[in-house]
């Protein structure tokens, strides 16, 4: 008899996302089984519970996905789940926690994209200012852009003293600078952009952060990215079908259905690697970037 593609969905909070179950069940898995209120310490014994479950030849069926809303702890779970493993009973894991990592790679690789062929250039060197760095698509696409080459600044609207806490936790983490500041005011906010080469949206949905009046003031922004579908825009200007459209301030944007789109297929691919390996898989937010850019072809 044929064995059936299991997905058991780990979250810390109390209920997983509709959204991913929808993109696991498209993707090829046919059971999708939800566990809520998880803590650090129960995924080991999930994990284990999972893998002696059946037969080494039948583990690249089973997989774990990451739910929640904390970029840190959802790569701490990783981590803990991979060090679960008793070779060879082993099984692939992919944490997204709240969407966070496909979405950030979704608007990077978009990003790089129109660097890459409206510019003839890259994230080398380049000013990034981050609204909404204090949440996990602004705080992950940051860290993606050091990685390469870019120097990043994260904005908080309630201050320095979150953001400055994040910028050390990556630093930590992942070895890069990222530079903290305040957002608490719009003049702070507009004191960033006379020198952004790029500037990202990742604030709350339904919330516009940045004016156009403000905007203005970015004379040399090459991209604005937005991820909000809900209106209105976090940077007033961009339309939610923008792809690489001119905006009012003088720069290309891209609006969060087209990222969203590049999303949409980032996770639903890696659903798919996880159903098809042969070997298993640990799929973090580098795995989530390169997908992205595959799809992209760059």
């Amino acid at each position: 008899m044929t064995k059936k593609n299991i997905l058991h969905m780990i979250s810390p909070q109390g209920n997983v996302s509709p959204f991913d179950v929808n993109m696991a069940c498209d993707a090829g898995y046919d059971l999708v089984i939800p566990y809520t209120n998880v803590n650090l310490s129960d995924v080991k014994g999930l994990v284990q519970d999972a893998i002696f479950s059946r037969s080494v030849s039948n583990a690249k069926k089973t997989g774990v996905f990451i739910c929640g809303k904390d970029a840190s702890l959802a790569l701490d779970m990783l981590d803990t789940a991979k060090k679960s493993m008793v070779p060879p009973f082993e099984v692939s894991v992919f944490p997204d926690p709240a969407g966070s990592f496909t979405t950030a790679a979704a608007m990077v690789a978009c990003t790089e994209k129109t660097l890459k062929e409206k510019f003839k250039t890259n994230f080398d060197n380049k000013n990034i200012i981050i609204y909404g760095g204090k949440g996990i698509v602004g705080g992950i696409s940051a860290i993606m852009c050091a990685q390469n080459g870019a120097k990043c600044t994260i904005v908080g609207y309630d201050g320095i003293k979150n953001v400055q806490k994040k910028a050390d936790e990556y630093k930590t983490r992942y070895g890069v600078d990222i530079i903290p500041a305040d957002g608490s005011t719009d003049e702070l906010n507009s004191s960033y952009l006379p020198d952004a080469d790029i500037i990202f949206c990742a604030a709350r949905a339904g919330t516009q952060v940045i004016s156009m009046d403000q905007l203005n003031k970015a004379k040399n922004v090459k991209i604005l990215a937005d991820v909000n579908a809900v209106p209105p825009a976090g940077l007033e200007g961009v339309g939610l079908k923008d792809d690489n459209s001119e905006h009012p301030c003088g720069g290309l944007s891209i609006g969060p259905l087209t990222s969203g789109d590049i999303k949409v297929k980032t996770q639903y691919k890696m659903f798919e690697k996880m159903c098809a390996t042969d070997t298993p898989l640990y799929l973090n937010f580098d795995e989530a970037l390169k997908t992205s850019r595959e799809i992209l072809k760059l």
